[in-house]
């Protein structure tokens, strides 16, 4: 059935165009009308609004009765297609076909009769078609006898001008000859015509080689029969021969006019070597003087002749500085090769202002890479400015023909100048270590001073730039590539010996302890690593901590805000380099000093922190110190907490002062001793064992404090409050609000064990095995008695996560069993060395 209506539908679809003429036939505003009828937005219309939903009543019964009179339509129609039977129909359809004969009747007719009009129209123009004709011919008969009369005559006055030497004339009738030759190309097959172009090429010929021999015999011999006005004309009969004659020509006039310097500044001469390179470029500029004076009269001007001397004197300097520079390469040294670097290339600017045109000024400014100003106060000398108001795109740019030109000779050299930078970049580094051991570091000026980027970087990064600058002008190939290598060594370097090397070390009282334990170790190999630490670190909490002065916080936020400047520099100076470089920046990265500069920040970081939490240590000594079993009355903080948050309004504020210009790391540093904290304080809590219900509400409200301090950690001590970033606010009430349901659980009672722990998921619904242990170990059960509540516990956890935690459990027994008796043999071995 499916089938049967989609083959009806094929059928009866009507194509755009019928569905058009009917359109136009009967034209109607129904909407159901409509070719691309839409139901939902033909329904939308009827009900715009809900309130219009109310009258759906009213449309379902107007569209039943247009239903009702299309029905009755359709049935009238169809009583009348069938009472009239099918009579009428064939009557109907013999008239059609009869009227239809008709019409192509008349069609062949009016075919017949146009075909009559134009076999006429024919008739009547043939002889104004043959007229038409005649006349073209006729006047294409004119014109070439006219252009044959100019030819000969032209050829006979050319080949008289030409044995009279008048070149002036010659010039302008042999271009008229040349161009009516061309006209006969197609009656070369004609031997008179022939005959006329083969005399054409034998006069150019000869005027070819008859200049070309008089110019010769005219400049190497005093006696030449040419003087300046016929050489002149000559040189416009040049212009319209071929033009191999006139290139032949003046390569060889160019060789002759270099003869001088060719013997002059041979390789085997003195003037040869870089010393005297300026003379070479002294000879040229005196002989283009001289050669205007002599013969600027003569050659025309857009032959460029005083150029193509120039650029002749270029390609070969650049071969001899090539093969004298290859033949004594080791009396080359880096001030030398600079010097004459410098020359050339001002010498080449000096070409192209004569012969390329001028240029724009504030591209002027840096075409000598030695004359560019060190602009030391620039925060980032790597970044591009724009000195003219002119959008780039639309500055004119010439093409400079003599852009390194003669300078590109010195490339296989440039190692030398990469040596020497090098080596500068060597000595300037040992000169900012000797002046920190000299001055120190800085100081700060005020209570509220921020921490300031050594101005040994900046010098650092000043010098690479105008490197950068001059190596760019000289090659942007394999020597930058180099030069890119050499900033990476040197940049390691600074971020070794200046930044991390003066780092504070991090020092505590018990730190000869640790010397003198040192070569205890060796024999305690075999000891469990965890247990000797944490027994180790033990005696070391009973030492005083030492913490870093004010001096030493500042020189650690001076050496992060520096690293900080040479991440964002460095990057800076990669991409110049990499935009210089081309199709050879691939080559070039630096993501390892990057990296380096932010090991140094994390190593900054990590001390702050460090320090900060040394500050912390003997308060949370103090809690593990207080029987939390005897505490039957909870009052206000106690005095770890007010020890602790004294600490942080006293370091924090300092340390945000000094990150005032590194606000998102001084943020870093919140969030990583605030991490570190927690983690410590947590484990100090569950060192607590038998905590009373009071001593456990204690702590809880001890823990609250602390959270809420931590919450301002960032804005501690200050007037007007900042809200914290959301990441590290998140994590204090997460880790924070975990430790107090803890506590919570420490304060619930234990008769009903299953409420107990139904009441311990209900706190901490990913509570584990672990924990458990630890809460219970907390309210002073020993492990004997905690066996059936592990057990309850386990049945309410999953199956897998349970058995794993459980031998974790069972893991831990057995090495604190271990453990202890290591630890024994620890103590006896350090009371026997000290």
């Amino acid at each position: 059935m499916w089938a049967e209506d989609e083959s009806y539908a094929e059928i009866t679809e009507l194509p755009p165009e019928v569905l058009k003429a009917i359109e136009q036939v009967l034209p109607s505003d129904d909407p159901l009308d409509e070719r691309e009828f839409d139901v939902v937005s033909h329904i939308n219309s009827l009900f715009p609004t809900e309130q219009s939903l109310a009258g759906l009543n009213d449309v379902i019964s107007s569209v039943e009765e247009q239903i009702t009179h299309i029905d009755h339509e359709i049935r009238g129609f169809v009583r009348d297609q069938t009472g009239k039977g099918g009579l009428d129909g064939v009557s109907a359809l013999s008239r059609a076909q009869a009227s239809i004969e008709a019409l192509v009747a008349k069609v062949m007719d009016m075919k017949g009769r146009a075909e009559q009009s134009e076999a006429a129209v024919r008739d009547m123009t043939r002889d104004i078609r043959q007229l038409d004709t005649a006349k073209k011919n006729l006047t294409a008969a004119i014109t070439t006898l006219n252009h044959l009369n100019m030819l000969v005559s032209g050829v006979d006055t050319l080949e008289n001008m030409v044995k009279a030497r008048q070149y002036g004339d010659v010039a302008n009738l042999l271009q008229g000859v040349a161009n009516v030759v061309e006209h006969f190309d197609s009656y070369y097959c004609i031997p008179q015509i022939a005959q006329l172009a083969q005399r054409v090429k034998d006069i150019k010929k000869e005027l070819g080689d008859k200049i070309s021999l008089e110019f010769r015999e005219t400049f190497n011999t005093t006696t030449g029969s040419m003087n300046a006005k016929q050489m002149s004309e000559a040189c416009f009969v040049l212009d319209v021969l071929e033009p191999h004659i006139k290139h032949d020509l003046l390569q060889w006039f160019v060789t002759i006019q270099l003869k001088e310097y060719t013997v002059l500044f041979d390789e085997n001469e003195d003037l040869a070597w870089l010393d005297k390179i300026d003379k070479r470029y002294a000879w040229l500029k005196k002989h283009l003087i001289q050669f205007e004076e002599r013969y600027g009269a003569i050659f025309p001007a857009h032959w460029d002749v005083s150029q193509r001397i120039a650029m002749q004197f270029c390609h070969q300097t650049r071969q001899d500085l090539s093969r004298v520079m290859g033949r004594r390469k080791h009396e080359i040294d880096v001030k030398m090769l600079l010097s004459a670097i410098q020359k050339t290339c001002s010498f080449e600017n000096l070409l192209f202002l004569r012969f390329g045109g001028h240029i724009l000024e504030d591209d002027a400014d840096s075409k000598n890479p030695f004359l560019t100003p060190d602009k030391g106060n620039e925060t980032n000398p790597f970044l591009t400015r724009e000195k003219s108001a002119v959008p780039p795109e639309e500055r004119k740019v010439i093409p400079n023909k003599f852009n390194r030109i003669i300078t590109q000779c010195f490339d296989p050299f440039l190692y030398i100048y990469i040596e020497s930078q090098e080596k500068n970049l060597v000595e300037l580094i040992d000169k900012f270590v000797s002046e920190l051991r000299t001055n120190g570091f800085p100081t700060p000026q005020a209570p509220d001073s921020s921490g300031v980027v050594l101005s040994n970087c900046a010098d650092l990064f000043v010098f690479y730039k105008k490197c950068l600058v001059q190596c760019t002008q000289l090659s942007c190939g394999e020597p930058l590539l180099n030069l890119g290598d050499v900033f990476r060594k040197r940049l390691r370097d600074y971020a070794n010996r200046i930044l991390q090397a003066n780092l504070p070390k991090i020092a505590t009282a018990a730190s000869t302890a640790l010397t003198s334990v040192s070569s205890i170790t060796r024999d305690l190999r075999d000891l469990n690593t965890s247990g000797f630490i944490q027994n180790f670190q033990s005696l070391l909490k009973e030492g005083e901590s030492v913490r870093f002065s004010r001096q030493e916080l500042y020189r650690i936020s001076c050496i992060l805000t520096t690293a900080e400047y040479c991440v964002e520099t460095t990057h800076q100076l990669e991409e110049k380099l990499k935009e210089k470089l081309g199709d050879l920046s691939s080559k070039l990265s630096m993501d390892a000093e990057k990296n380096l500069f932010l090991t140094v920040i994390d190593t900054c970081v990590s001390l702050l922190v460090h320090d900060l939490d040394s500050a912390c240590e003997p308060a949370l000594t103090s809690m593990n110190k207080t029987n939390w079993q005897n505490v039957d009355i909870v009052g206000d903080q106690s005095a770890y907490v007010s020890s602790i948050t004294s600490q942080w309004r006293v370091t924090v504020p300092t340390l945000r002062d000094f990150l005032a210009t590194s606000r998102k790391y001084f943020v870093l540093f919140c969030q990583q001793f605030a991490k570190l904290f927690m983690t410590k304080y947590i484990s100090a809590l569950q060192k607590n064992k038998g905590i009373s219900k009071a001593g456990a509400q204690q702590l809880l409200l001890d823990t609250q404090s602390l959270k809420t301090a931590l919450l301002d950690l960032p804005s501690i001590a200050l007037t007007v409050k900042r809200k914290p970033p959301d990441k590290y606010s998140k994590l204090i009430v997460r880790e924070m609000g975990r430790t107090e349901m803890v506590l919570k659980t420490v304060m619930s009672p234990l008769e009903n064990v299953p409420a107990f722990v139904d009441h311990i998921f209900r706190l901490i619904p990913d509570c584990d095995v672990n924990e458990f242990v630890k809460i219970l170990d907390m309210k002073g059960y020993k492990r004997t008695e905690q066996t059936p509540l592990i057990e309850l516990f386990k049945s309410k956890v999953p199956a897998g996560s349970a058995g794993i935690l459980q031998d974790q459990i069972e893991m831990e027994s057995a090495e604190t069993s271990v453990e202890s008796s290591r630890i024994k043999k620890l103590e006896k071995l350090i009371k026997k060395r000290l």
